[in-house]
């Protein structure tokens, strides 16, 4: 028997990391917790009550008896059931004029989503754009579908969005490449929580539509943690008009923090062009890379989501059950906040979502620090992100205490 090493698999897939930086963290974490550590694990996106335990909405089990077996475990259309795409589209635009625009295709979460745009809006060798902080599997989809990854500088020194660096960065896509994929994560953006105001709406409008008359621009908008913003209007519909017959806006909708299905995997791509011929064009390739990729998704899911969003009584009790939720996270933002102030924490607008940033000239100087007290936190490029979303309230000082020390360490 030869003993001779023989490589099967391709070079470039040869050396990829075996695990998650972010699930490596909360498996430690998990490990000290079970050794008997008084743990606070800040890594994990997902929201936790406030006794530890995964906080989950019980309309969408309701949703999910409703449903026959015999549907449940019939095949989803490829691109998904149209009660549910359709039910998507109303969900994000409100039943105002660009659901009017729009085609969708079901994907695994906002992650399928993310995996659409890239493959179809980008040729094999092309980069997206995003901003410096960003949630880390951009780059990986970019990689795996042999498409890149660039970023501009996010924040100005005023803590607003650079629309500055974005219009500098997109006119050397459009120059390089002849097109650009614009990728925003926001409200609520993983990982610093920022939520663009109406004034960096406006800006970045304003970026685009210039961008776009000299070749096709692109924008995705990844609404992964949309259902948690502050309350209010949502003023960017309005904005996302304007952009109408000028840009191709996508959304990344996902039903894993909006209804906490993180497991279930769904979620859609959802398209707004003006041109009815380029909007056919659009919604038979996404159908396509469905078929090429996860082929259909979880039926029985998608038919749950789409009975919560439709049904009169469910959709009530699921919006009741989710802005509990809501206040939850609201209240470990507000602590946060007083006491992220009061220390001299620097991190950039905070009004809801799961995730917040605190910079720091060390990320991982501060996290050792942090981790000596038992506290996990995620280590960024000059910044730790900190899931708030994980956090109990009564355990905000603890962990507002161990960043201040945390940065001090590591020399802020």
């Amino acid at each position: 028997m030869s003993t001779t090493s023989v490589a099967h698999l391709i070079p470039e897939c040869a050396d990829r990391p075996g695990d998650d930086p972010i699930f490596a963290l909360n498996a430690l974490a998990t490990r000290r917790a079970e050794a008997g550590e008084d743990v606070l694990n800040s890594t994990l996106g997902a929201l936790m009550k406030d006794d530890g335990r995964l906080a989950v909405m019980p309309s969408f089990f309701a949703a999910v008896q409703a449903i026959s077996r015999e549907q449940a475990a019939a095949y989803a259309p490829i691109s998904g059931p149209p009660v549910f795409l359709n039910a998507v589209v109303q969900d994000l635009f409100e039943g105002g004029p660009l659901a009017a625009h729009a085609v969708a295709a079901a994907t695994p979460g906002g992650t399928g989503a993310c995996h659409h745009a890239i493959v179809n809006f980008l040729e094999p060798g092309q980069e997206l754009l995003t901003t410096s902080y960003f949630w880390g599997p951009y780059g990986i989809l970019a990689h795996h579908t042999r498409r890149g990854c660039r970023t501009f500088r996010m924040f100005r020194a005023d803590g607003g969005l650079d629309t500055g660096a974005l219009a500098a960065a997109l006119d050397r896509h459009v120059e390089k490449q002849g097109r650009a994929l614009v990728v925003m994560n926001t409200p609520c953006h993983n990982p610093t929580g920022y939520s663009l105001d109406d004034d960096d709406w406006s800006r970045l409008v304003d970026v685009l539509a210039a961008a776009a008359r000299r070749a096709p621009v692109t924008l995705l908008l990844d609404q992964a943690y949309a259902k948690y913003a502050a309350p209010g209007p949502k003023g960017w519909l309005g904005h996302v008009e304007r952009l109408l017959g000028q840009v191709t806006v996508l959304f990344a909708w996902s039903a894993s923090k909006a209804f906490t299905q993180y497991g279930s995997r769904i979620g859609a791509c959802v398209a707004v062009e003006a041109d009815p011929a380029e909007r056919a064009a659009i919604k038979n390739a996404l159908g396509y890379s469905c078929r090429g990729t996860w082929s259909n998704c979880n039926h029985l899911g998608m038919l749950a989501v789409a009975r919560l969003l439709t049904d009169r009584d469910l959709r009530r009790r699921s919006e009741e059950e989710r802005d509990e939720l809501r206040r939850l996270l609201s209240a470990r933002v507000q602590a946060f906040n007083a006491l992220a102030g009061a220390r001299g924490l620097s991190y950039p607008r905070y009004e809801g979502g799961f995730f917040v940033t605190v910079f720091t000239p060390d990320a991982d100087a501060t996290m050792r620090s942090m981790q000596e007290e038992g506290v996990f936190v995620v280590p960024l490029d000059g910044a730790v992100r900190v899931a708030i979303c994980a956090t109990p309230v009564v355990r905000i000082p603890r962990l507002v205490d161990a960043l201040a020390r945390g940065v001090r360490a590591a020399g802020g």
